[in-house]
């Protein structure tokens, strides 16, 4: 995980929990990590079972939508620690997930964003890709689990197609050497699970708007150019579940990245406007790490 701890004092405010998207990892947030913490909490970013450093599930059924949530879940709890919860965000999947987590146990949440995540189903190109992707590696949809075979494929798939594309977007030799090693390590099953996961989820915004008319804080923070769920898909979602909605300008699907003091600044004033809704969480008889500065670190 990447965990951030305020520079000054304590934390004192409610902790965080963000989770990625699809072949995401917590790096994704490494850019709002400090910001976020800066307001005087802790901030943590966790690679989801079977993504860069976390271990591997057995079989498909271990990354379901269901078996996610769970996780999601446990590291909350591990996060809060004595307090009343978590602020939840999840971007893009990690959004769909998030939302499983919070129709499953919003008591154990502060709050839940959808950070560029939509409804249900993706569409458009992205769609066009991750079945690309689920077929690729999964012919027919019933093909064995052969780990070996699974990995030579993409393998094959960096060398010949993400790379190339990484290199003509301008990627530092760094970048390109941390997405080689992230997309081999995760897991491929969990790509054609995933991938089929996003091409068929269902709308359950009528579910989450009761949980949230019933007292969680939610909020929709999206880039102005997102081109995973259309902007006005997920301003529409929104007012349906009457959620705090915030379009970061200049942004595309990843916020956090492209325009990480927006994102932050936009995470923080609602976060601190749901504390002042709920219980405030006091975490002074928890032990605090001293930081220096560089509070972001993996492990």
């Amino acid at each position: 995980m990447l965990e951030a701890q305020p520079t000054r004092g304590v934390a004192h405010r409610g902790p965080a929990l963000l989770v990625h998207g699809y072949t995401g990892s917590k790096e994704n947030f490494l850019p709002v990590l400090e910001p976020l913490a800066a307001d005087g909490r802790t901030v943590v970013a966790v690679d989801l079972r079977g993504h860069y450093q976390s271990p591997h599930a057995p079989d498909r059924d271990g990354y379901s939508a269901a078996a996610l949530a769970t996780d999601v879940l446990a590291m909350a709890g591990a996060v809060a620690g004595d307090g009343a919860g978590v602020h939840l965000v999840g971007h893009s999947m990690g959004g769909l997930i998030a939302r499983e987590a919070a129709l499953w146990r919003p008591e154990a949440l502060l709050s839940l964003t959808l950070l560029g995540s939509g409804p249900g189903r993706i569409s458009g190109e992205r769609a066009a890709m991750l079945r690309d992707t689920a077929d690729r590696l999964d012919p027919g949809g019933d093909g064995p689990d052969d780990q070996a075979r699974l990995a030579a494929l993409v393998r094959r798939a960096w060398h010949e197609q993400h790379e190339p594309q990484a290199r003509a977007d301008g990627a530092d030799e760094h970048v390109v050497a941390f997405l080689r090693e992230r997309t081999l390590r995760t897991c491929p099953v969990s790509l054609i699970v995933l991938a089929r996961y996003l091409l068929d989820c269902p709308d359950r915004t009528v579910e989450l708007a009761e949980v949230v008319a019933a007292g969680l804080p939610a909020a929709v923070v999206y880039g102005e150019n997102d081109d995973a769920w259309p902007p006005a898909e997920q301003d529409r979602m929104a007012r349906q579940l009457g959620a705090e909605r915030t379009c970061i300008p200049g942004a595309a699907h990843s916020p956090a990245i492209e325009a990480p003091v927006t994102t932050a600044a936009a995470l923080t004033q609602f976060w601190n406007a749901a504390e002042g809704r709920r219980p405030t969480v006091h975490t002074c008889g928890r032990s605090h790490r001293a930081a220096d500065g560089r509070t972001a670190r993996a492990s």
